[in-house]
């Protein structure tokens, strides 16, 4: 059975992203896929189905095609913006405005100075939730604090096909504390496709390059002990670890070391701060959280 923390971390958790590398799956085949996961015994730690806003077309034909949702309830999208934000966004309020099938209320772009965030937040529907993507290779704070002075939330990327395109502990840990000291909520995406940090393959090729990706639970396992004064050099430490040992689960907390988040605290922080990740499989986190048995 699943304990309330558990259940608690890991509620729409999972943002869905067939569509992109190393999945890459046809829209027809993400779409069909997300629509399987909602009717799945853990639809629960499902959140949205990503598309770049140049496919939302696409997708609401193959949506139509096989008849979803075939529940009543709008599918939730979140939506990559391209370089031409204001035709983006523009775009997405007529989908909204046309569809009663799928709902975009998140939208994702990238930004790498602060001029550029504050150009998002000048076009940014109050009704989406913006998430901007930084890069995180130099000290984020900057940019972390531009996007707290526009009320907007922060995006990172954790891995991608190349062993080069994951960032280093320490630099996850760095936005992450940037984050939670300007009071910014975030995602993160790519690279967690699995539990915890171990060295794996990063396509699904044969001859896939292999690097450590980090881990899901790692990362919003850190996150939440945030609230209770983890320090640089234990987040580290967590970030790293390629187990569980330690980690305290009970139906009414979290705990590791000397840190300790309640149910309600852990409530709060996957509201306000540790949001989601994006994953292009929604099965390898699933089966590895039942291999662990934290899922029944």
């Amino acid at each position: 059975m699943t304990s309330k923390s558990i259940h608690t971390l890991l509620h729409t958790l999972v943002d869905y992203a067939g569509l992109f590398p190393p999945a890459g799956l046809s829209m027809q085949a993400a779409v069909a896929n997300y629509a399987d996961y909602r009717r799945s015994p853990h639809a629960w730690v499902l959140g949205r189905f990503i598309v770049p806003v140049s496919r939302l077309d696409e997708m609401a034909a193959a949506m139509k095609a096989i008849g979803a949702p075939d529940d009543g309830h709008a599918w939730r999208i979140s939506v990559l913006a391209g370089e031409s934000i204001n035709d983006d966004v523009a775009t997405a309020g007529i989908f909204n405005g046309g569809s009663s099938n799928a709902l975009i209320d998140a939208l994702e772009v990238k930004a790498a100075s602060v001029d550029a965030i504050r150009a998002i937040a000048r076009v940014a529907p109050r009704e989406m939730k913006t998430y901007v993507e930084i890069p995180v290779a130099e000290d984020p704070r900057a940019l972390v604090d531009a996007i707290a002075a526009v009320k907007l939330r922060a995006k990172i990327r954790t891995g991608g096909v190349t062993p080069e395109a994951i960032p280093i502990v320490e630099q996850v840990g760095a936005f992450m504390r940037a984050c939670y000291a300007a009071g910014v909520g975030f995602k993160a995406t790519a690279g967690l496709h699995h539990a915890l940090r171990a060295e794996r393959a990063l396509t699904y090729a044969p001859d896939a390059p292999r690097g450590v990706m980090h881990g899901f639970l790692n990362v919003f396992l850190a996150a939440a002990f945030q609230y209770n004064g983890l320090t640089i050099r234990d987040a580290h430490a967590l970030l790293a670890a390629g187990t569980l040992d330690g980690v305290e689960i009970n139906d009414d907390r979290l705990a590791w070391r000397e840190y300790v988040v309640t149910l309600a605290e852990l409530s709060t922080i996957r509201r306000r701060f540790a949001i989601a990740f994006g994953s292009c499989s929604f099965t390898e986190p699933v089966e590895d959280l039942v291999q662990m048995e934290l899922l029944s």
